[in-house]
């Protein structure tokens, strides 16, 4: 009985917070955006995956530890017992095939190549279309870019200050607008 009053209703989350680890249970996000994290024995963070509406996400899911899972905009999501992943088979190929995606981004030897791919991703995954582009309507700071492709913030402050000199992003209001009249990523398509 306990169980079915866990996992019915949903739970709201404020930005910066951490969802709470449930081993035997792992969350389904309704709404916002979420980030998978974890530390190698040094103390660098490594970002695992950024997760929006229907994604699934949990340790139960992970061998990875520790693992943790950051809001990165007020979210909100339903605690779903483990056992019942038998059931959500989409959502589980869905789990894998942005798994994928977010691996390719992050492991370009090229900094600036990955910078690219992960807001050209951020765009279409996240993104809506404005008349300038498409807003990522995600308030990413260049810490938080530098942390998922693997870099320096002053690295990360650089490309994305060449970006913007190329006319190939555009802020607004501390988010970005990926410009439609120009092709960005021809340059660095094989």
């Amino acid at each position: 009985m306990q169980t079915i009053a866990r996992t019915n209703i949903n739970r709201c989350f404020e930005r910066r917070t951490l969802l709470p680890d449930e081993s035997d249970f792992f969350w389904k996000i309704e709404a916002g955006i979420v980030r998978t994290i974890t530390w190698t024995e040094e103390g660098e963070m490594i970002v695992l995956g950024i997760w929006g509406k229907g994604d699934i996400v949990g340790s139960s899911l992970s061998a990875t530890r520790p693992y943790e899972i950051e809001c990165l905009t007020r979210a909100i999501a339903q605690l779903v017992p483990y056992n019942q992943l038998v059931n959500m088979t989409e959502e589980m190929l869905q789990h894998i095939r942005h798994n994928e995606e977010f691996i390719k981004i992050v492991h370009n030897r090229n900094i600036q190549l990955s910078i690219v791919r992960l807001l050209n991703w951020l765009a279409n995954r996240f993104g809506q279309v404005v008349a300038e582009g498409h807003l990522i309507d995600l308030l990413l700071t260049h810490q938080e870019i530098s942390e998922i492709v693997g870099t320096s913030r002053v690295t990360t402050t650089r490309i994305m200050g060449s970006l913007i000199e190329r006319g190939i992003i555009q802020r607004h209001q501390r988010r970005f607008i990926i410009s439609l009249d120009r092709d960005p990523f021809w340059h660095y398509e094989i």
